[in-house]
């Protein structure tokens, strides 16, 4: 493990954040990271609790919000989406923060319950029903199938026809369970239940879900000497109202309690944690005095009930008749530790098809089978969640000492120690974020093969796995980019595309842009393959374009055959391979693409695109031999070519009827036919390599007409690439990166500035909206939104009231074309 960023707080003389106490953190499936401090203001003498919002990649962009709430942040947790928060306090009160307008960096709080005066100690949000198992051993198989299955899981309560219902649960000091359902309607049903008849303190609690849709609560009232007790607890609504049932499951004594030379040295029960939310067998505990803790792993496991000899000849017990119990046993214990200061769980959902240790140690390699362990003393270790054995350290600047020196025999330096307070691990365990006792952010990459000496082709293949997981589940990647070095790139880039040719025809239509976002965002990170990001950014916004403008089309006659207008035009195409566009258009109904003036009007941008780029690709096709140069991949990739081509056909039958979507040319002579001169040339090169196993050179003739392209038409200037201001770039040289809330950081340290900066506009060079083609000038006034990931750049709000471009701009109403969150940017960006 190493440090990757710092981010702290600047110092003001009025008013300034310290750590709440305690201090809570959450990491999203997003890669966006919520954690909480309190705002002491000097002069009033008063704190106010604040959330605070990062993304990973622009973790000085932070979004810090007053809470409202009047007591100490206690809880605070992520939907499955990542795109929803919850907070609890110590008073009762729960909140739900929500994004504005889809803006990663501006959140308002929504609904929310409340038990009045009762501080939650637990907060979870319901089970969607949605489970997916990584199946470790088959990483090396061809079919994400067989790596990634679907887990029959029964979602925690249905709405009618079974869609899951949304909505938490939370676990109170006083032994209350309070459940609250939304519903599609916006109403918000809240029920609250004692978890058992006899209640009683509750100091920790957690968690879980079972496979058939109970939801299993643990707790402790902070005593070792106390059971871990554990309920059932069974959600429903019954007339229009929630129903909790509650049941008592069996408990636990921990094992350092019944341990003769251990009775009494682990007075308190300072963590309780289920091994993952959906895995209520396993828990973790934690016992510590003022200096030392004890860490223990349980499973929950079926036995046979023995029966007496006398009951056996009365009624004989055959095969499964034989009575079973539930009961608790130990799987492992560590030795006296350092006191734990704070506990991180993985979020992989990795499948062990034996809970045996030998088998957990067979795959110790593997990053997410590690839980993280915070000490106070300012180290971090990575043990293996089942066997708690070492799998890698990380130590803090308090102290540097070797690991088999024995806790008790180290010697203790004066005052508090910096130490982490609050921890979590990455949705892939190659990143731990973690806040300390100064309120400082921490990032640290946790290395794929988890401190030891593993050959390249299984680092590959750890990182593949996981990226291919990503693209399976739609993840955010970026953890998984810390530890991608420039000379892995081409390897990986190569290795994905294989695996994904690999997969059916369905499967690879689904993934068909993330695969493409996730090659950009890997040749970033070399100087050799930048050029190849503007290559895969284009091919974003082709598909996206072929998609909305084909969707457009509709059938004349309402009995049509099964095959969609866009569909047929795909099919025509392909079959002929006429040069003359005209004679393409012949084998049309061109009644099929009629639509009205202004949709056709507002659509020129978009056409004039598709326009420009074709006469770049072709007037750089004499310069094809230098792969550093942008658009050199489409030179041979025949299915992009093919929908240039399909585009090029539909657009000439749109400016038949209105002449003034076409795209605008400089033409040398007021008779050259561009958009003929055009397709001719595109078909010639398309036929070069429509067939992918037999890509053939293009002919002299071919590359002659290309050169004479700029005598005969402007070339026009590509936007290729907005400026992407992320860290991630800076962390490449693996030297710490130290930042400030609030400041974004120079371009110090960026490896590939000077490959890249030849593909981006300048600051102070007039700005351009990405999505909807439209200048915006040097300095903008209108309000715009950047992706986290590629940088993209549009209009906050939408300039257009035309439905086709209405349709457009919906597409990324969400997210940006590589999948990445949206931002609000300051007026006047530069």
């Amino acid at each position: 493990m190493d440090l990757a960023y710092v981010c702290e707080w600047e110092k003001k003389p009025k008013s300034n954040h310290c750590p709440s106490i305690p201090l809570v953190c959450a990491w999203s499936c997003r890669n966006l990271i919520a954690f909480t401090t309190d705002l002491r203001n000097e002069e009033e003498k008063d704190l106010t609790h604040m959330v605070h919002i990062i993304d990973t990649e622009h973790p000085w962009d932070v979004y810090s919000v007053n809470s409202g709430h009047t007591e100490v942040i206690t809880c605070l947790e992520w939907d499955q989406s990542g795109s929803r928060l919850l907070s609890a306090d110590a008073d009762g009160h729960i909140k739900c923060w929500s994004m504005t307008d889809h803006l990663a960096n501006s959140w308002e709080n929504t609904v929310g319950s409340v038990v009045e005066g009762d501080p939650v100690v637990a907060l979870s949000w319901l089970h969607n029903g949605v489970k997916l198992a990584l199946h470790v051993e088959k990483s090396g198989a061809s079919n994400f199938g067989e790596k990634f299955s679907r887990v029959k899981f029964s979602p925690s309560l249905t709405l009618f026809g079974g869609k899951p219902m949304e909505g938490w649960i939370a676990v109170t000091i006083s032994g209350l369970v309070t459940v609250s359902l939304l519903k599609p309607n916006g109403q918000v049903l809240t029920a609250t239940e004692s978890l058992c008849r006899l209640r009683c303190r509750v100091a920790l609690a957690d968690v879980a879900f079972t496979g058939g849709g109970n939801i299993v609560v643990a707790t402790s009232d902070g005593s070792s000497t106390s059971p871990v007790q554990f309920y059932k607890v069974c959600v429903s609504v019954v007339n229009e109202k929630c129903k909790i049932d509650t049941e008592i499951l069996p408990s636990l004594f921990m094992r350092c309690t019944t341990d003769p030379a251990r009775k009494d040295k682990y007075p308190a029960i300072t963590h309780l944690k289920f091994l993952a939310r959906d895995m209520s067998e396993q828990v973790l505990l934690c016992a510590s005095n003022q200096n030392n803790s004890i860490v223990e792993c349980w499973s929950l496991r079926k036995e046979g009930l023995p029966v007496n000899n006398i009951f056996q000849q009365i009624s004989p017990v055959v095969g499964d008749k034989q009575p079973m119990i539930l009961k608790w046993r130990i799987l492992s214990a560590t030795n006296d530790l350092d006191r734990v200061s704070a506990v991180a769980l993985p979020k992989l959902p990795i499948s062990l098809t034996n809970t045996d240790l030998k088998v957990a140690n067979d795959t110790k390699f593997f990053p997410g089978l590690g839980l993280a362990l915070a000490f106070h003393d300012g180290s971090v270790h990575i043990v293996h969640r089942l066997s708690l054995q070492m799998m890698a350290v990380f130590y803090g600047s308090s102290s540097q000492r070797p690991v088999d020196e024995p806790a008790l025999k180290r010697p203790r330096t004066a005052g508090p120690l910096v130490h982490f307070k609050a921890m979590q691990l990455s949705w892939t365990s190659l990143a731990l974020a973690g806040v300390d006792s100064h309120g400082k952010l921490s990032m640290l990459r946790i290395s794929p093969s988890m401190g030891h000496v593993l050959d390249m082709n299984m680092s590959l293949r750890h990182l593949l796995f996981l990226l291919e997981y990503c693209m399976v589940t739609g993840y955010d990647w970026w953890d998984i980019l810390l530890h991608v070095q420039p000379s892995m790139v081409q390897n990986l880039v190569e290795k994905l595309h294989e695996e994904y040719m690999r997969q059916n025809a369905a499967l690879q239509q689904v993934l068909s842009t993330r695969i493409v976002a996730m090659k950009a965002s890997l040749c970033k990170l070399s100087s050799s393959t930048v050029a190849r990001v503007c290559d895969y950014h284009a091919k974003l916004f082709l598909i996206a374009i072929s998609c909305t403008l084909k969707s457009l089309l509709r059938p004349h006659f309402l009995n049509t055959p099964d095959k969609s207008p866009g569909d047929r035009l795909t099919e025509i195409c392909s079959k002929i391979t006429d040069v003359d566009i005209d004679k393409v258009m012949i084998n049309l109904k061109t009644e099929e693409f009629v639509l009205e003036m202004t949709t056709l009007q507002s659509l020129q941008q978009l056409i004039q695109w598709v326009g420009d780029f074709v006469l770049y690709l072709l007037a750089s096709l004499p310069n094809q031999g230098s792969p550093v140069r942008p658009g050199h991949s489409f030179l041979r990739d025949g299915a992009s070519l093919g929908m240039f081509r399909e585009l090029m056909v539909v657009i000439r039958i749109w400016g038949l009827l209105k002449p003034s979507c076409l795209p605008v040319y400089t033409a040398t002579s007021d008779t050259q036919d561009s958009m003929s001169l055009l397709f001719r040339l595109l078909t010639k090169l398309w036929l070069c390599c429509r067939e992918e196993n037999h890509i053939t050179e293009p002919d002299d003739a071919l590359i002659d007409e290309c050169c004479l392209l700029p005598s005969q038409l402007l070339i026009p200037n590509i936007d290729w690439l907005p400026i992407n201001d992320g860290i991630i770039s800076k962390l490449q040289n693996k030297q710490l990166v130290r930042l400030q809330f609030g400041k974004a950081p120079g371009l110090v340290g960026h490896t590939v500035s000077s490959q890249f900066d030849a593909f981006v506009r300048a600051p102070g060079q007039p700005k351009i909206d990405h999505l909807r083609r439209l200048h915006l000038g040097a300095y903008p006034t209108e309000e715009c939104k950047s992706c986290t990931r590629c940088g993209c750049v549009t209009m906050l709000k939408s300039p257009n009231k035309v439905t086709a471009v209405k349709q457009w701009e919906q597409r990324w109403i969400k997210n940006c074309l590589c999948g990445g969150l949206w931002r609000k940017m300051p007026l006047s960006y530069s």
